[in-house]
């Protein structure tokens, strides 16, 4: 029995592209799921194995929406992540010529994100708005009336969404930003991590203890006095009331690595809970480099030389 894995749906749409590039996916059922909450509800119920959702995007920043599911509710891990493009395409029928086009339907942000293109180059085109940029190239596809019974000419969506309805590519990559980047994660039940790469990142959840003057650079000393670098933090409202925020860190290295724990057990103590969200592989494959005196050897040698001096 293959295993069965969520995603954000509905299906072709970004996130299931980002699924079908996890190498521990392959061959396993991918399911679409409405919402971050219901593909992470799944996980934790063991409904499915794990759920692939986005967590960062270059342009717009974190998926609030995957924070929170992480921050609250049931420990989970992530135990991967992938990097993928954003590029949008311009989707129609097959025999569609561009001049053709005049009614075109995507998804709000996609529209944000290429509105200067249309404008630039389908001045009298008109733009609807759909749920999914999924959804709207199925809508081309399947000839579907939109609310004023009009049948769309174009969709703007994923590449995977062309593929999957058999629509024709008349203009590609057409998005403001054409280095545009999604974040996505392998969420699954904790687990005993993987084993270092020496290219890993590690994320993490620190609940300040109270507010007070200095308590986010309690937090920072920790990583900064033992040369781990942050490649991410944010602070998120913990649900527990007006004015209580937590922080959601990424940073370099693995849980394995003893600058890294050390700096872990040092939050530990400033702070009043410390979430372990897993240390997993960079998408990116960076080695970052290790500061003289932070290398596992280093702690290793103080240690035992603390160690000689109590004996």
């Amino acid at each position: 029995m293959t295993d069965r894995y969520a995603y954000l749906g509905p299906e072709a749409t970004f996130t299931e592209a980002a699924a079908l590039r996890f190498p521990a996916l392959a061959g396993a059922t991918l399911e679409p799921s409405p919402s971050v909450h219901a593909a992470i509800t799944a996980v934790r119920t063991g409904e499915v194995t794990g759920a692939v959702v986005p967590l960062e995007n270059s342009v717009e920043g974190s998926v609030n929406a995957t924070l929170d599911e992480l921050i609250r509710g049931e420990p989970l891990t992530i135990t991967a992540e992938v990097l993928l493009p954003v590029t949008f395409t311009l989707l129609a029928r097959p025999g569609t010529d561009l001049a053709d086009v005049r009614r075109i339907v995507t998804h709000p942000v996609a529209e944000a994100q290429c509105r200067a293109w249309v404008t630039a180059k389908l001045p009298d085109a008109v733009i609807a708005l759909g749920p999914s940029t999924a959804a709207a190239a199925a809508s081309v596809a399947h000839r579907t009336p939109g609310p004023d019974g009009t049948v769309y000419d174009a969709a703007i969506a994923a590449p995977l969404a062309g593929e999957r309805y058999g629509l024709d590519a008349l203009a590609v990559d057409i998005g403001e930003d054409s280095d545009a980047v999604t974040r996505f994660v392998l969420v699954t039940r904790p687990g005993k991590p993987g084993r270092a790469t020496g290219s890993d990142k590690t994320t993490l959840v620190a609940f300040i203890r109270d507010d007070h003057p200095g308590a986010l650079l309690e937090i920072l000393e920790q990583f900064s006095t033992r040369g781990v670098n942050l490649t991410r933090i944010e602070s998120r409202p913990t649900g527990n009331g007006m004015g209580r925020y937590c922080f959601a860190i990424d940073v370099e290295g693995h849980v394995a690595d003893a600058r890294v724990g050390e700096a872990m057990m040092g939050l530990r103590r400033v702070c009043a809970n410390v979430r372990f969200l897993g240390s997993y592989p960079r998408a990116d494959g960076v080695r970052p480099p290790v500061l003289p005196g932070t290398s596992n050897g280093d702690f290793a040698d103080a240690a035992a030389w603390l160690e000689q001096l109590r004996g």
